[in-house]
């Protein structure tokens, strides 16, 4: 196996790395092409083959969700990395923050026990909630926050796909469950990294920013930490980077830290991404009614940015064809920039695509659907990027239509 000759050194805190985007050719590898393969006959298949020739270059279109952890440990260097090579130009660190309230790249403040080897680790006592073992009809269970340790024990533990076996019996079992479609197979190694170590990598990487500030676990204030700290630390890091407002798409699913961004640091608030998702079973992509958040209320709130998980962008017509929900169209009309969540986050889509494709099910029963998706956002939704586990697809499709 070739050695790969330059460092990295993303910061301080980290160790150097014997590898960096820049450093090696961008690859597609082998998935996109696996996904073409399976398409039906037709103009988008044929308009993606004739691209198979091209030079794989980044673009911002293509966003890693948590990185490329369809294969490595979201959140980590490796996963960064690996979504940078195949062309992301955004990379996400999902924000939440640690007893002495530091900042690190976490899915959840309460997914310690998931995404680590808290429960086997000597920090396992500190739990929120300790491992228990499964026990007749009881599933195993365990809640680890980040909130119940310190950035210094934080560094300590080894970072793991993201999975619970709730049939385990011993904390050591209740570390599996990978999903088959996901691998176990490039865990070794990988790095943990508070957010302050991403944006040193992620510069490093020449991508741009989308941090994530997730909802606490615990009650806030937190110790005299309150939400607009919170809020206000994430944005604080950036400017410390010296990193231009305009390479930050900072996010947040509470629209009370968008509309913060806005009042407090307009420059990074002009685009601020507000996510949504429906609040509860009733919601309608075709049924104004049922909207939480009305897309004109927002853009009036001074929202740019708008991401809706994909289902909520899409329908299917009178012949079953994929097409834009009103919602999108209202997202649209009202001059929302829209984002979309989150591509290959499923595995395969054989049987309808599972919670991201609820509304377009009946057309989905194959993995080549996801090209079919993103070509459907692309054109027709008019979306500013897709996240997705694997970034190289969208990248590929990104490329291949000057996107």
């Amino acid at each position: 196996m070739r050695t790969l000759t330059l460092a990295l050194l993303v910061a301080a805190a980290v160790p150097t790395l014997a590898f960096a985007a820049g450093s090696e050719p961008m690859s597609y590898g082998q998935r996109p092409f696996y996904l073409i393969d399976k398409m039906d006959d037709g103009e988008l298949k044929d308009k993606l083959l004739a691209c198979t020739d091209q030079t794989p270059s980044q673009t911002v279109f293509s966003i890693g969700h948590r990185g490329a952890p369809l294969m490595f440990p979201e959140h980590t260097v490796q996963s960064n990395v690996a979504a940078a090579r195949m062309g992301a130009g955004v990379l996400e660190c999902d924000v939440t923050f640690t007893a002495d309230k530091e900042l690190v790249c976490r899915h959840a403040q309460n997914d310690l026990h998931t995404t680590t080897n808290m429960v086997t680790s000597d920090l396992a006592a500190k739990c929120t909630t300790p491992f228990t073992p499964a026990s007749g009809d009881t599933p195993a269970s365990a809640e680890c926050r980040t909130s119940d340790i310190t950035l210094a024990e934080y560094k300590t533990l080894t970072p793991k796909m993201d999975a619970a076996d709730k049939t385990a019996t011993t904390a050591e079992a209740y570390l599996g469950g990978t999903p088959s479609f996901r691998t176990t197979l490039y865990v070794d190694d990988a790095q943990l990294m508070t957010h302050a170590e991403s944006i040193e990598l992620f510069k490093r990487l020449g991508a741009k920013f989308t941090p994530e500030l997730k909802s606490p676990s615990v009650e806030m204030p937190y110790d005299g930490f309150t939400q607009e700290d919170y809020a206000q630390k994430m944005i604080d890091e950036y400017k410390a980077a010296g990193i231009p407002p305009e390479d930050v798409f900072a996010q947040s699913f509470n629209l009370d830290d968008v509309k913060y961004w806005i009042a407090n640091e307009p420059e990074f608030g002009k685009q601020a991404v507000f996510l949504v998702e429906p609040a509860d079973d009733s919601w309608d992509g075709e049924d104004p009614s049922t909207w939480t958040n009305q897309p004109a209320e927002l853009a009036e709130m001074g929202v740019k940015y708008l991401a809706p998980a994909i289902f909520m962008m899409l329908t299917l017509d009178e012949n079953g064809q994929i097409v834009p929900s009103a919602y999108a169209k209202a997202a649209k009309d009202a001059g929302l920039k829209l984002i979309a969540w989150s591509l290959e986050r499923s595995g395969p889509l054989k049987n309808g695509g599972g919670w991201y494709y609820q509304s377009i099910a009946d057309a989905i029963d194959n993995d080549a659907d996801y090209l079919e998706v993103v070509d459907v956002l692309a054109q027709d939704v008019g979306v500013e990027g897709i996240f997705s586990d694997w970034p190289a697809t969208v990248t590929y499709y990104a490329n291949c239509f000057g996107k």
